[in-house]
């Protein structure tokens, strides 16, 4: 069988189920499926394999701390400036930073660390659960893309050795 097809396969069935178990949720994490899907493309955008998975789930989570450290710096200072102004400059310094951690090598995948920016922002903003972030709980919205998304680093990384299992058969 063809690589296309083998991961067409490994992908489809284990994309569903990730879905059943993130949309299950038994120890009611709050998982979000779409983080896992956006850390599972970010595995294999960042080369596969054992290192890929590493530099993946690494800069994932540098995004995530950039998110939630810009939204919190939002949220709780006041500068007396109009919200979109504060807005644009904390997300400018705040990606400014979050992308020079790409100098150390352990961050260096920027396109990954963006996906965890991006996703925590989004669950934190879709939510309003902004206020959150400051909680040390497993509901705070950058600890639960942070598990969502290490969890699909993981399927990525199953996936990837069925459809080399199947590709081999």
């Amino acid at each position: 069988m063809d690589l296309v097809t083998a991961l067409a396969l490994s992908i489809g069935l284990l994309g569903g189920v990730a879905t059943y178990l993130y949309l299950s949720d038994p120890l009611m994490l709050g998982l979000q499926i779409w983080a896992a899907f956006i850390a599972w493309a970010s595995f294999f955008h960042c080369g596969g394999k054992i290192q890929g998975f590493f530099s993946s789930i690494l800069a994932n989570l540098w995004g995530v701390v950039w998110g939630a450290l810009t939204l919190i710096a939002f949220s709780n200072l006041d500068l007396g400036l109009a919200a979109p102004i504060w807005a644009g400059i904390c997300v400018a310094v705040g990606v400014a930073l979050m992308i020079l951690g790409s100098k150390i090598p352990i961050f260096s995948a920027i396109p990954a660390t963006v996906y965890g920016y991006a996703a925590t922002v989004a669950l934190a903003l879709l939510t309003n659960t902004v206020p959150g972030l400051v909680e040390p709980t497993l509901t705070n919205p950058a600890a639960i893309v942070a598990m969502s998304m290490i969890g699909g680093a993981i399927f990525g990384l199953i996936s990837e050795a069925l459809a080399g299992a199947l590709a081999r058969s």
